[in-house]
């Protein structure tokens, strides 16, 4: 009887774990998904950004706007590329926690160290 229920026990407890396994691989896919859309709309953005700045840089040139103008666009732009730094970090984030969620894992003691590097 405690026999079967130790048994019990550790398939419910193994169950658990390959449930949240399958949760945790979802959720990563989902999360890259969907910063995948979003990097691609930001490089859009990025795009728009660059042109407004050779616009803006054109008309200062041609004398028919300020400064001004051109240092918003490339403020503008600047954001624009600050975000995409940031949401490639979270891409990044979101695809090692995939790793993880496979299965994947590493220490630091598997790391190559400087003289294997410099062997290669």
């Amino acid at each position: 009887m405690q026999r079967q229920a130790a048994y019990d026990a550790t398939i419910a407890a193994y169950r658990q774990t390959v449930l949240t396994a399958f949760e945790q691989v979802e959720d990563s896919l989902a999360a890259l998904r969907i910063l995948a859309d979003e990097a691609d709309k930001l490089q859009q953005a990025i795009q728009a950004a660059n042109r407004a700045l050779n616009v803006s840089r054109a008309q200062y040139k041609a004398g028919t706007t300020s400064y001004l103008t051109v240092i918003t666009s490339q403020a503008t732009l600047l954001n624009s590329e600050r975000n995409a730094v940031t949401l490639l970090t979270r891409r990044l984030t979101a695809s090692v926690l995939l790793v993880e969620a496979l299965g994947g894992g590493w220490n630091a003691s598997q790391l190559p160290t400087r003289q294997d590097l410099a062997q290669k």
